[in-house]
């Protein structure tokens, strides 16, 4: 006879807590992470009943380097991405730029590449060093009341059970639950239910842009560098991931989400020249571009952060970047506001600074979006021309590494 292993116990979120995060990404946990560091009382409700193994985001700027050390994360993240202290810009299999990204920090000179699936791993681990309790999956918020002094939110866990942090329920009679908390902080991306349930306008628009994504084994011999080949049938972008891959991202007339790794590796030979083998593919996203920002990041015990708050092209990586910058911003007046004091004008100086921050990273991501779309061989030739001419500047390069760094 077969003895099956004893299923874990199920673990229900808090009934109370100083802060509850909705939302277990990767700026719900870091901010979680945060205030646990400084002894906060935190519950994480997570709607995944698991991380989703689709590689996303990639790139870790330094300004958000800086923020994770702060987190005790840095040094493992930084350890086991792949470091690019180096970008080029290629067209026509000839040179056209070169931008040195040592020289855009002291500390992180260097933009980190890592799938988001294992960033989110290292930060789930410590935020369970810190409280095994913290975060509970499986669970989704549908109600939200604020009294004034605390928020009560409500939900019931979704059907299944996760094998990481079971929450178990059936279909037919899900489990409810509440938790009543002193701040409650949405985190739940870019269509979040919070702020849908808080009634918070977010002014959202989608771009003409589409983009084709994969991950192939790296036989391109670039090593940790960066390329961007700007042809004139659209820009292909070539990053390098641990274990030997290459992200490769093209822009594409229309959006393609029946291509296969062929389609794809055929249309970046056609543009480049440098062929990637479709059977070594591992992910493949075809995609749009939206952005948004929400009118206002704070309505009484509730804030906004991350993609909740503010949705970015993914195109320059800013996007969760982003979110651990608000993060990081928000923690110490989250602490602060426990304690008792009055955190009116701090909060208020958090909501216009990171709307702020979101409007130029958003401007940052379409002006990097133009630079790759198609043009006409003569205009294509004289604009890289200009790159050339502009970036040969020490100075101008500097900036253009600040700029494409966060900094």
């Amino acid at each position: 006879m077969t003895v099956l292993p004893e299923r874990p116990a199920a673990i229900a979120p808090r009934t109370e807590t100083d802060v509850a995060v909705v939302g277990g990404g990767p700026v719900g946990v870091f901010l979680a992470v945060l205030l646990a560091q400084a002894g906060v009382s935190v519950q994480v409700l997570e709607q995944r009943l698991e991380r989703s193994p689709h590689s996303r985001a990639i790139g870790i700027h330094p300004p958000a380097l800086q923020a994770l050390a702060a987190a005790g994360v840095a040094k493992t993240i930084s350890g086991e991405g792949v470091q690019i202290r180096r970008g080029e810009a290629r067209s026509g299999g000839r040179p056209v730029a070169a931008v040195d990204f040592s020289a855009a920090s002291q500390r992180f000179p260097y933009v980190l590449t890592l799938p988001q699936l294992r960033t989110e791993a290292i930060l789930e681990a410590r935020l369970n060093e810190l409280d095994p309790g913290a975060l509970v999956r499986g669970v989704k918020v549908t109600k939200l009341h604020d009294d004034g002094g605390r928020v009560l939110l409500r939900g019931s866990a979704v059907p299944g059970t996760d094998p990481l942090n079971p929450v178990e329920c059936s279909a037919s009679g899900p489990n409810e639950f509440a938790v009543s908390a002193r701040i409650t902080v949405a985190a739940d991306g870019a269509r979040s239910g919070l702020r849908q349930l808080l009634g918070m306008p977010c002014r959202t628009r989608t771009l003409p842009d589409t983009y084709l994504m994969g991950d192939f084994a790296d036989n391109t011999g670039d090593g940790a560098v960066g390329v961007l080949y700007l042809e004139t049938a659209g820009i292909v972008e070539s990053f390098p991931l641990p274990g030997g891959v290459r992200r490769w991202v093209a822009h594409t007339d229309q959006l393609m989400p029946e291509a296969t790794a062929a389609d794809l590796a055929r249309m970046i030979g056609g543009r480049t020249g440098m062929r990637p083998n479709p059977e070594t593919n591992t992910m493949l996203s075809a995609f749009t571009v939206r952005t948004g920002l929400a009118r206002e990041l704070v309505r009484g015990r509730t804030v906004l952060i991350g993609d909740a708050a503010h949705e970015v092209s993914p195109i320059g990586g800013q996007g969760m970047n982003l979110g651990w910058l608000d993060a990081e911003a928000l923690a110490p007046i989250i602490v602060a506001s426990l304690r008792g004091e009055d955190v009116g004008a701090p909060l208020a100086g958090f909501a216009r600074g990171r709307r702020r921050a979101a409007v130029v990273a958003s401007a940052q991501a379409q002006l990097n979006m133009a630079l790759g779309r198609p043009l006409a061989p003569r205009v294509l030739a004289t604009r890289n021309a200009g790159l050339a001419r502009i970036l040969r500047s020490p100075a101008a390069s500097n900036l253009v590494a600040k700029r494409f760094t966060m900094q």
